[in-house]
């Protein structure tokens, strides 16, 4: 049991150093992007968030990619089975419960579980401040309405 905390305490650390990463460039380069962009506010403001969101999902995935490998080191899934989509069911949390892991591997789905949902809070967390900070750079959009 003993082995399974250490190899997913291994394999969430890696997460975590992929996300620190992703979320450090992320948050620099959005805030420079606004500051910087001659677009509209209202299209800068999407395009900093459709890349914000696809980069995120693209970390997400090497994130699942970390966790197959780590299955297929251990031997963690059953024979025959598809580690990376093994991988994704348990990070996402979806439980289809189709493979499940090999007896002596049982913790390492829900550690796999549990370092999937704190870093889709993580980037739900860097999402918003993503969107405040560019909201604050942009310049004053005029409204219509007069404040009294």
């Amino acid at each position: 049991m003993l082995l399974q905390f250490v190899v997913g305490a291994v394999a969430s650390i890696c997460n975590i150093v992929i996300h620190a990463l992703v979320m450090l460039v992320l948050v620099r380069v959005a805030q420079g992007a606004a500051a910087t962009s001659r677009l509209g506010p209202s299209l800068v403001l999407v395009t900093i968030m459709v890349a914000t969101v696809s980069v995120l999902m693209m970390a997400h995935g090497l994130e699942v990619l970390v966790w197959a490998v780590t299955y297929a080191m251990v031997g963690a899934a059953p024979p025959g089975s598809d580690v990376l989509y093994f991988a994704f069911v348990n990070y996402t949390t979806l439980g289809y419960g189709d493979v499940i892991p090999v007896q002596q591997w049982r913790l390492i789905g829900p550690t796999t579980a549990m370092c999937g949902v704190l870093m889709f809070g993580w980037s739900t967390a860097v999402i918003f401040d993503v969107l405040r900070r560019t909201l604050l750079t942009l310049p004053a959009v005029p409204s219509d309405r007069h404040v009294r």
